[in-house]
């Protein structure tokens, strides 16, 4: 089975991640895993200011920061993964990488704002569903 987990280095993420290792006899065992990330982009002029290499690296410390806590749990439980990491909406971006990688599983930790929240600051694991039709597992 082929798995993409959206990982933003919530609580949340790392609520998923453990549910998932929790599940995997239920999963057919040792899955292949994708871990993703996504950066939102650095506003144009401060990108610029700063040039490509610092941005990379801000992305990249920041990207480190943000997988650590599922990347712990997933080694600790021996299960391999990928790292992928990608700068842009993150909705966007995993919603394109989940249709364009054939995923068997999406598994997404939700930050549980409710509806109206969701209406008004937008949510990401909104944006996903609606953007591929990969079934997915949400925990809260």
């Amino acid at each position: 089975m082929k798995i993409l987990v959206a990982a933003d280095g919530s609580k949340y993420t790392k609520r998923a991640v453990s549910y998932l290792i929790e599940h995997l006899d239920l999963l057919g065992g040792k899955p292949e895993i994708h871990l993703v990330h996504v950066r939102p982009p650095l506003p144009g002029r401060a990108a610029a200011a700063l040039g490509r290499s610092i941005v990379r690296r801000y992305h990249d410390e920041e990207t480190r920061r943000a997988l650590a806590a599922s990347k712990k749990v997933l080694d600790r439980a021996g299960i391999g993964y990928k790292e992928v990491h990608m700068v842009g909406s993150a909705g966007e971006l995993i919603a394109a990488y989940a249709r364009k990688g054939r995923f068997s599983l999406l598994v997404l930790g939700s930050h549980g704002h409710g509806s109206l929240g969701s209406l008004l600051l937008g949510s990401v694991t909104s944006k996903v569903l609606a953007g591929c039709k990969v079934p997915a597992l949400i925990i809260r």
